[in-house]
């Protein structure tokens, strides 16, 4: 098996404009060449993940590396998407970072027995945001991918 080393790309999941806005500018911060998409509900991103509708081209819906899921967002909450994803054995291997405004006890716990990689919550500064794509991109995003 080679290693490919270019970057993975990272599929974001969040209904909230500003989060957007923050993850990107937080990962053009960093300097990262991830290339970053994102989908604004979940049943978009379920629609990018199986090339459906308007991803049904493969170009407008390349497999994501790494995925960070909104857990409050409409259509199709992000512990609904989560169980579809990891019952799909298309899908099942992508990681998934849960990052949420949600602290609640049930959500993290939920996360994990559906398969969720990892469970954050979303800081409410830039500089905090900033600290968390670091330690995202440390922890995940620079990985050397199996081809």
């Amino acid at each position: 098996m080679r290693a490919d080393r270019s970057p993975v790309l990272i599929l974001i999941a969040d209904d909230d404009e500003e989060d957007r806005m923050l993850t990107r500018e937080a990962f053009e911060e960093r300097g990262l060449d991830n290339e970053v998409r994102f989908v604004r509900d979940g049943d978009e991103l379920m629609d990018y993940l199986k090339q459906r509708g308007k991803f049904a081209e493969p170009w407008m819906s390349p497999r994501p590396g790494l995925i960070l899921l909104d857990l409050n967002m409409p259509k199709k909450n992000g512990h609904e998407c989560l169980a579809e994803m990891k019952a799909d054995p298309e899908l099942s291997d992508i990681p998934v970072f849960v990052l949420t405004t949600s602290r609640a006890e049930e959500d993290v716990h939920q996360t994990y027995e559906l398969g969720g990689s990892s469970f954050i919550s979303k800081p409410v500064t830039f500089h905090d945001f900033m600290e968390l794509v670091t330690s995202v991109t440390g922890y995940k995003i620079e990985i050397v991918r199996a081809s």
